[in-house]
């Protein structure tokens, strides 16, 4: 029987988005960083983080590790249609 995967099996496909609502600081950072690693070594030059707008902690925190993640070229707040303020998105440097 031939096998239809090439990622091995068990590789999960990077997507544009990763999702942090509901999730601690202590939580999500790690989750962040292994995400934007792998987004890099995917090739994706533009990604959406999404950690909701509740009190902002979660915003704020992340937008500040993004500030000095050699990974990231820049980042916004996503606009109407986007996500709004429950949205950052960031531009990653390029891979060449």
């Amino acid at each position: 029987m031939a096998n239809n995967s090439t990622s091995g099996g068990n590789v999960t496909p990077i997507t544009g988005e990763i999702h942090l609502r509901r999730l601690t600081v202590d939580e999500a950072l790690p989750k962040l960083d292994k995400y934007l690693n792998d987004a890099f070594m995917a090739g994706l030059y533009q990604v959406r983080v999404i950690h909701g707008k509740g009190t902002g902690t979660l915003r704020q925190v992340i937008r500040e590790q993004l500030a000095k993640h050699p990974l990231v070229k820049s980042f916004r707040a996503g606009e109407y249609g986007e996500g709004g303020a429950g949205v950052t998105v960031v531009e990653l440097v390029s891979k060449s």
